[in-house]
């Protein structure tokens, strides 16, 4: 089990995620088939030829789950019960098909859970990076871990 109990998390607390992933496009169009997402932006490139972008995008929904799945080996693995929320879910650079991504994570807040003793609440801030260092995903996401057992 690599992931950490509740008590184990302290605010401030910052990982910079070893493990980086380069995106393909087949990741792009087996995703957007797989959510039954059918943008052209994502899964056309004739279409996305006449974009600003003049490429397709990666769906950002990927993105978003990748970057915080780069983040679990070191945070969540085997301890976390489920996610409780995501917030300011942002993507202020666009991804392309052969973008290596990474990931960092930050502990802003803990709390007890009020309904669940053998539990805790951990919010954590997840930023995602190009391989040039841009932003390119970011959001805060609430989950629900496991205490350390007794």
């Amino acid at each position: 089990m690599g992931g950490l109990y509740f008590e184990q998390f302290s605010v401030g607390q910052t990982f910079v995620h070893e493990i980086r992933r380069t995106v393909t496009d087949m990741d792009n169009i087996l995703f957007s088939a797989l959510t039954y997402n059918p943008a052209a932006v994502h899964i056309d490139h004739e279409y996305a030829k006449s974009t600003e972008f003049g490429k397709p995008l990666m769906n950002s929904i990927f993105t978003l789950g990748l970057i915080i799945g780069l983040s679990v080996q070191d945070t969540t693995l085997g301890t976390t019960v489920g996610n409780l929320g995501m917030e300011e879910t942002k993507f202020p650079r666009p991804v392309f098909a052969g973008d290596t991504l990474r990931a960092e994570t930050k502990i802003l807040a803990l709390r007890d859970s009020k309904s669940r003793p053998t539990q805790g609440i951990v919010t954590f801030e997840h930023r995602g990076f190009n391989q040039r260092d841009e932003e390119v995903a970011y959001c805060r996401r609430t989950g629900l871990m496991m205490r350390r057992p007794i």
